[in-house]
């Protein structure tokens, strides 16, 4: 395979799986390369300028990932918005060119099918059917940063408690030298032989 080269690479062209999209609804398609800002600035330009009250992010094999990262920033501006995410399979069909052919024979291509995963979400201004699969209701405002406060929450009083358990043995030994030296001006003699004793034992 050393000698090939991938010239072309062509997804096969399916319909959008959502039922009853309006015929205008914007697709971003989004790619491996793709920037995500200049995506974004796409969509929201749709979304707020041109008021789409639908969009839907489409990408698969390796732009998955990104694509999923293009819907949380969106819901994150806009808020309120309805989520349906839907996962298939695309056949994408790729054509590799020999380099090096034999002398005298005619230069071969290769042409690869290959399953990758899809994903395909829209997000809704309107609301969508929530019976159907792959539905996420709008996320309540601000309502991420508290689930993440309480998990942090969470965590420093997990890791302190079990931090506690540690360093408990020195305390006690501190507390013991306080109680004596507490002690110490009830009797004067019992403190010298108190710090004798102490002394000596360092």
């Amino acid at each position: 395979m050393e000698n090939f080269r991938k010239v072309r690479t062509s997804e096969e062209e399916s319909p959008l799986p959502f039922p009853d999209l309006p015929p205008d609804v914007v697709e971003m398609k989004v790619k491996e390369g793709s920037k995500i800002r200049n995506l974004m600035n796409f969509a929201m330009a749709q979304m707020e300028l041109k008021g789409s009250r639908q969009i839907v992010f489409s990408g698969c094999g390796r732009a998955v990932t990104k694509t999923i990262t293009c819907v949380e920033i969106m819901k994150r501006k806009l808020g309120g918005l309805h989520q349906v995410t839907k996962v298939c399979y695309k056949t994408l069909m790729e054509v590799w060119e020999n380099q090096d052919p034999l002398p005298g024979s005619p230069a071969q291509n290769l042409t690869v099918h290959k399953n990758v995963p899809s994903i395909c979400i829209l997000l809704s201004r309107d609301p969508l059917d929530p019976n159907q699969t792959g539905y996420q209701p709008p996320e309540p405002q601000h309502g991420l940063e508290t689930q993440l406060g309480e998990a942090a929450g969470e965590d420093m009083s997990g890791s302190s408690s079990k931090g506690l358990k540690r360093p408990l043995p020195p305390p006690c030994e501190e507390l013991l030298t306080k109680k004596l030296q507490v002690q110490v001006p009830d009797s004067p003699r019992g403190s010298e032989t108190t710090n004798h004793q102490l002394n000596h034992h360092h």
